[in-house]
């Protein structure tokens, strides 16, 4: 495993997939990873990253974005509304967008600060009551509602449920994408991203089978 193992498995399967060469963005999860294995991918040239935590890229990226200024970082966990005006200057991309609410506070501070990451809406596909998303059912209209905020929506996201085949989901987003002409999908992860390529996805997020097991000490 390692960077370089996983950048040749996604070449094979967007190959296979028949997909054109570099159609598929890694996003290495550097959530919880020591600086260090962080610093080493750097330095292999990767770089795109996924965050959970605003507090956690806050405390990360600023310093490596100085020596690595190419750097991009995608906010990959849930986003609390006292946090976006933090998560507006940190991260390239909020892939999180989940709720009316963090809709109309990440609007009303784009227009204040003058840009706005790109946004996905993140949605829940299985229907889990315990997980954050907007439903399939409401989607359509959630993605009307945020472009009438003039929120630069890109693309969707989701995270199958852990005991369910991913493919019925994967091609269930893929489908709530194009009936709303988004072209990014992020989806698929260490243990399914050949899958999601299949599918379609633009942005896969891979964390420990690059960097190693996550340790939560």
């Amino acid at each position: 495993m390692g960077l370089t193992d996983i950048t040749a498995r996604v070449a094979k399967a967007e190959a296979a997939a028949g997909r054109a060469p570099g159609s598929v963005q890694l996003i290495a999860v550097s959530k919880v990873q020591p600086d260090a294995r962080v610093e080493a991918v750097l330095d292999q040239g990767h770089r795109l990253f996924g965050e959970n935590k605003v507090q956690e890229a806050a405390g990360k990226w600023p310093d490596f974005q100085q020596r690595f200024p190419d750097a991009q970082v995608h906010l990959i966990g849930p986003l609390q509304t006292n946090k976006a005006r933090q998560a507006m200057t940190l991260f390239s991309a909020i892939q999180t967008l989940d709720r009316p609410k963090l809709a109309s506070t990440l609007a009303r501070l784009a227009q204040e600060l003058g840009h706005c990451p790109q946004i996905f809406v993140q949605v829940n596909t299985g229907e889990e009551p315990q997980k954050a998303g907007i439903l399939p059912a409401e989607t359509d209209a959630f993605i009307a509602e945020a472009r009438a905020l003039d929120l630069p929506v890109t693309g969707l996201m989701c995270i199958p449920p852990v005991d369910e085949a991913p493919g019925p989901h994967f091609a269930h987003l893929a489908r709530l994408a194009e009936r709303n002409g988004l072209a990014d999908l992020s989806m698929g992860m260490s243990a399914d991203f050949e899958e999601a390529i299949t599918h379609g996805a633009t942005h896969i997020r891979v964390g420990s089978a690059i960097f190693g097991e996550r340790d939560y000490g």
